[in-house]
């Protein structure tokens, strides 16, 4: 082994083989007849999502069902900015969102043949945006979410039918600020979905309602089945039966757990358990469960007391639960796709472990009991996100640490130890540690193999993914902790986090870096501007001032900071409190932002006038600014760029010179 300073280790995980070898993988889907479908992410391809399909039966192969780039297509929509629920699969069609116009497309599926041309299914000049479809295939329709945004002010959402025939659109409900997950029973006589009101998130304060349907699709008799004050109900499901409802619901105990509504409007839990059965609702599209045929049920939960997820098998009328064998730690959103017929069952997810790369990987059994004594090598790897193996002598894996933070109070974090078979650090020389925020930040840091983050432990990193109080996975309590402390918990947590590691004498104290996207680019530079804690920071599309935040996004956050922060203006003077760029005496290390120009989510200003008053001041700092990127960067040149540039940036702050690629141009660096 070569003896050399971590942070200057040769890797083969470099930023291209991260954005040429990788593609997102997600939003799995079987046709009726048996067809698995799912989306790719393909950096390559200016970041675009395509539909890819394999036929059913032995021996086929996937090929894709978007045309290609040059037909100007990518399946994508942007109800509330972070889209999700993009496509349905039909009895012989498919339905997508496409990103450049919002408008429905369709195209015609037949067995064994190439998919037939995308035709635009709604109308050009509309202004309206489409997901989270359901069929109504006696009414040759689809109910989905519609977000109308040809008015002034903010969108109008509502549940719109749209006919398959003419592509007319009809609100079939409205006058909730939000809509979600509109789902018809079997028999097409019932409509159940989710609504909630500013300034609640969904993971709030939810309601959930069922009506009847007409023979014309309108809807009557319509009764909240769930959702009191406090309580966030989500992700409606039919059972075998139309009298039958399935939900996952955070009440009474505070842990987001299965639900079931009977035809007598009784509600009663599945199965109890300190554990999650759903994640935050920040895309459309999620299935962390199935009802099958049987009555059982096939669901993806987290356990605190467990790294990743687990895939079980439910008895509801015993309460068994029977965890399944699988290769898998993370399965994808959660996002499930069962297909059942002639007593055999498909399972599909797009799956992942903290050692291996994410693959679109498919479970096919005879029936539950096979189901339930599957092996985890019965999975077979349909696709996989990444296409060139990488030796697991560069692979580290993560460790969960619980750490003290303040008030008495615990937090966790996913701790990666650098590693490299073809280095060694000096005698006495620890590594640095990089701290990652996750965003949301109502949201939760995963332990999917990620190359991003074996970029950095395979130089010789350790690297820290915290779960600060506030993050999914640990129940309502653990939640609302950043309930009115946005920028004091998650600082709090993450500059212990960092000290932690550091006094257990796993890192170097001189050297701990910390990064993060959006909320988590809030939490990097309020680390930077209240604590005395990290020599370095990258900010990628992150927060600088509240006020411009709560001021100017979109709808669907436009009352978040009430809960985290306060209602706006009435606690303007707690918002410019927090704000770094109103704490520019705190900064004296250096930092780095990273921002596309078209991001609606948190704009492109943030970033430039926080570069602006660091420059003024003195502060060692560099802006990249990246066009036709918005909330989060998809593009192979600008990921590269953003990977590339920030360890480049470290690198001059903190005196390590970090091998860079043949072809990576300098980002500028003010004040060195």
């Amino acid at each position: 082994m070569t003896e050399a300073l971590p942070g200057e280790w040769v890797s083969p995980i470099t930023s291209e083989l991260i954005t040429s070898a990788t593609k997102g993988l997600g939003s799995p889907a079987f046709g009726p007849n048996g067809d698995l479908f799912w989306l790719e992410g393909r950096p390559l391809e200016q970041g675009r999502q395509v539909l890819v399909r394999k036929p059913a039966g032995p021996g086929s192969s996937a090929a894709d069902v978007t045309p290609p780039p040059d037909s100007g297509l990518a399946v994508r929509t942007c109800v509330q900015e972070y889209g999700g629920g993009a496509y349905l699969v039909g009895e012989s069609a498919v339905y997508f969102s496409n990103f450049k116009d919002q408008r429905l497309y369709v195209q015609q599926l037949e067995a064994g043949t190439p998919a037939a041309e995308a035709k635009p299914l709604t109308a050009a000049d509309s202004k309206l945006r489409f997901a989270d479809a359901c069929l109504d295939v006696a009414r040759n329709r689809l109910i989905c979410v519609v977000e109308d945004h040809s008015g002034e002010g903010e969108a109008v959402t509502m549940l719109g039918a749209v006919d398959l025939s003419s592509g007319a659109v009809t609100t079939i409900a409205s006058g909730s600020d939000f809509y979600a997950s509109p789902r018809l029973s079997a028999d097409g006589s019932k409509l159940a979905w989710v609504t909630w009101q500013h300034p609640n998130m969904p993971w709030d304060d939810t309601q959930l309602w069922v009506a009847d349907v007409a023979a014309d699709g309108g809807l009557s008799g319509h009764r909240q089945v769930a959702g009191a004050a406090g309580e966030s109900a989500v992700l409606p499901q039919w059972g075998p039966s139309d009298d039958s409802l399935y939900f996952i619901s955070d009440a009474p105990d505070g842990w987001w757990n299965l639900k079931h509504l009977d035809g007598k409007g009784k509600v009663t839990p599945v199965l109890p358990m300190a554990a999650e059965f759903a994640s935050p609702a920040w895309v459309f599209g999620q299935r962390p469960f199935k009802v099958l045929s049987s009555g059982q049920i096939l669901a993806v939960f987290n356990d605190p007391k467990k790294a990743g997820s687990t895939l079980a098998l439910i008895e509801p009328s015993s309460k068994a639960v029977t965890e399944l064998a699988t290769p898998f730690s993370s399965y994808g959103g959660p996002t499930l796709a069962v297909h059942e017929a002639d007593g055999k069952i498909k399972v599909a997810a797009a799956a992942g472990s903290a050692l291996a790369p994410g693959a679109v990987a498919l479970l096919e059994v005879e029936g539950v009991e096979a189901l339930a004594a599957s092996k985890p090598e019965d999975w077979q790897l349909v696709q996989r996100s990444a296409t060139s193996e990488v030796d697991p002598g560069y692979l580290s894996e993560p460790s969960a640490v619980e750490f003290k933070t303040e008030g008495g109070l615990t937090a966790f974090m996913n701790y990666y130890p650098p590693k490299n078979k073809d280095f060694k650090a000096p005698a006495g020389k620890l590594p640095p540690l990089l701290v990652k925020i996750h965003g949301g930040p109502t949201s939760q840091a995963s332990t999917a193999f990620s190359l991003g983050m074996q970029y950095w432990t395979s130089r010789g990193f350790a690297v820290a993914d915290v779960n600060y109080g506030g993050s999914t996975g640990y129940g309502r309590a653990y939640r609302k902790r950043l309930e009115g402390n946005w920028g004091v918990v998650d600082v709090d947590d993450c500059c212990n986090a960092a000290r932690h590691l550091a006094e257990q004498g796993l890192v170097d104290p001189q050297r701990l870096c910390i990064d993060g996207g959006s909320a988590g680019g809030y939490t990097t530079l309020a680390c930077l501007a209240f604590r005395d804690v990290f020599s370095a920071g990258a900010s990628h599309y992150g927060v600088a001032d509240m006020e411009l935040l709560a001021k100017d996004t979109h709808k669907f956050e436009s009352r978040y900071l009430d809960g985290l922060v306060g209602p706006y203006p009435e606690a303007k003077a707690v918002y410019v409190e927090r704000s770094p760029l109103h704490a520019l005496d705190g900064f004296t290390r250096p930092v780095a932002f990273f921002q596309g120009l078209d991001d609606k989510v948190v704009p492109p200003n943030q970033a430039q006038v926080m570069y602006d008053a660091l420059k003024a001041r003195g502060v060692t700092t560099a802006l990249v600014m990246f066009e036709g990127e918005q909330h989060g960067f998809r593009k192979a040149p600008n990921i590269r760029r953003a990977l590339d540039g920030e360890l480049y940036f470290y690198g001059k702050s903190l005196g390590f010179k970090p091998p860079m690629p043949a072809d990576f141009e300098e980002i500028e660096i003010v004040n060195t």
